[in-house]
């Protein structure tokens, strides 16, 4: 079960990772494919109209989809315990509430967003938000519990103080509607994920017959007038809910099929022989090339060849898995049914909404990247017991372990250092070409993954 989980941890990592290195690399300078398909170099101007997608559009759907894949895994000790339906509410309502205030405060305290020039006060207060963050969402389980209950009370106390008195760069104080979309996604997905898994634990296909009706909602809303535009339009509170964020069901939902076979399969324990070995390790090889193809031929819009490489390498991959599959390896045919079938579904949409896009995001969007999301678990599991590969899975783990230590000790630790000790001229001054440029992100993300893994091994996870 703790080998299934690392891929899955990994997962995580890699996306959180990758979503570090593609927001710290040179802008302007590397090749169209090193950034989002529709902000193309030099400048970065949005075109929505450019189909395709790059690397860097796989990494946010990769997070949500191990989102919806822990679900299940956190929520297991609930269902030993027959809890009811207002325990799990509870659970989802205040990870949802926890990541809004993440998503406010977090963004708030970048020290940009504090001035529009900032000063060494400005970083200091960024350093010290993500001190308070430590104390927030860090739960001691030792002797010390009743400690860090109160410093948690205090840090809260303490951040709201900051957010009402200090000005911000706009001299107008702080604001709902300046916040982290990112983690407003997040904490929606994680809240109506919860409790829709919940409602339909073991009833999976009406899980996934829930996204018809959302699509409804979404292809209704366009008519003026009807209940569907009503609805999604409704929000109590812009700033913390749209039903636009649904949306992003398509890949949560997904996920939490992977969590509940996950959760299976921990009845069960394959050992590998030395046949079984070679087809895992040629299944592992396979997912990661139907990854990496799809990504460069649906970037340069070679869509038939794309759909003929794709379909000799799921023969391929299916070879692999029912040899698998008779000893005993059912997870990895469930991941590769439902990848499968995800990734030939999106790459028919492909024609519906100009073409897959991250943004505006499309139906093909969604389920081609949770297809090769299936498929990053199945190579990952192949690659976890290789020698060398097993360790670039374990890297990947401790940093998904970790996900909110990693996504804030960029802004607010590592560049606010970088500035108050004089040394962030000397870095930018590093992405002078595309080799350079890349190595610049490289460094920067290779910090933060340092202090990620320092947290993890110390066990001082943040948690919601």
């Amino acid at each position: 079960m703790q080998q299934r989980n690392q891929c899955l941890d990994a997962l995580r990592g890699f996306a959180i990772l990758a979503m570090v290195l593609s927001s710290s690399i040179a802008f302007g300078i590397l090749p169209a494919w090193m950034y989002h398909a529709q902000v193309p170099p030099p400048y970065h101007v949005y075109k929505p109209e450019i189909p395709g997608i790059t690397w860097v559009d796989l990494v946010f759907p990769f997070f949500l989809f191990s989102m919806g894949a822990a679900i299940p895994l956190a929520l297991n000790k609930k269902i030993k315990e027959q809890a009811g339906f207002w325990s799990v509410a509870y659970i989802a309502g205040r990870r949802f509430l926890l990541l809004v205030f993440f998503a406010l405060f977090t963004f708030h305290m970048r020290a940009w967003v504090q001035a529009a020039k900032p000063e060494p006060i400005h970083y200091w207060l960024s350093v010290a938000s993500f001190v308070l963050l430590f104390f927030q969402f860090f739960e001691s389980k030792g002797k010390y519990k009743l400690v860090f209950q109160i410093a948690r009370g205090l840090a809260f106390a303490l951040a709201a103080l900051l957010l009402y008195i200090l000005p911000f760069k706009d001299g107008k104080g702080f604001s709902l509607m300046k916040e982290d979309i990112i983690i407003i996604v997040l904490g929606n997905m994680a809240f109506f994920s919860t409790l829709i898994w919940w409602f339909t634990k073991g009833k999976p296909w009406i899980r996934i017959g829930i996204l018809g009706f959302v699509m409804a909602i979404f292809l209704g809303s366009k008519t003026a007038g009807s209940w569907n535009e009503a609805l999604f339009n409704f929000t109590p509170a812009p700033w913390m809910y749209k039903f636009y964020y649904l949306k992003y069901l398509f890949i949560v939902l997904p996920g939490t099929l992977a969590g509940d076979w996950l959760l299976e399969s921990s009845k069960s324990n394959p050992v590998a022989g030395p046949n079984e070995k070679n087809y895992i390790r040629l299944l592992a090889f396979l997912s990661i090339l139907l990854i990496t193809l799809n990504v460069c031929f649906l970037f340069s819009r070679q869509l038939v060849l794309n759909l003929g490489v794709s379909a000799a390498l799921l023969a391929a991959i299916y070879y692999c898995v029912q040899k698998l599959d008779a000893t005993g390896y059912k997870l990895l045919h469930r991941f590769f049914t439902a990848g499968c079938f995800m990734l030939l579904l999106g790459l028919s949409f492909d024609a519906f909404e100009g073409g897959v896009k991250k943004d505006p995001s499309t139906y093909s969007y969604y389920l081609i990247t949770s297809g090769l999301a299936f498929f990053a678990l199945l190579g990952f599991y192949g690659m976890q017991n290789e020698r060398g590969f097993g360790s670039i899975i374990n890297y990947f783990s401790l940093n998904g372990r970790n996900p909110m230590v990693a996504y804030v000790t960029g802004n607010l630790l590592l560049i606010p250092v970088l500035h108050l000790t004089g040394l962030f001229q000397y870095y930018t001054n590093i992405g002078t070409g595309p080799w350079t440029g890349f190595l610049e992100g490289v460094l920067f993300t290779g910090v933060v993954s340092l202090i990620t893994i320092f947290f993890t091994k110390r066990q001082w996870f943040w948690k919601t």
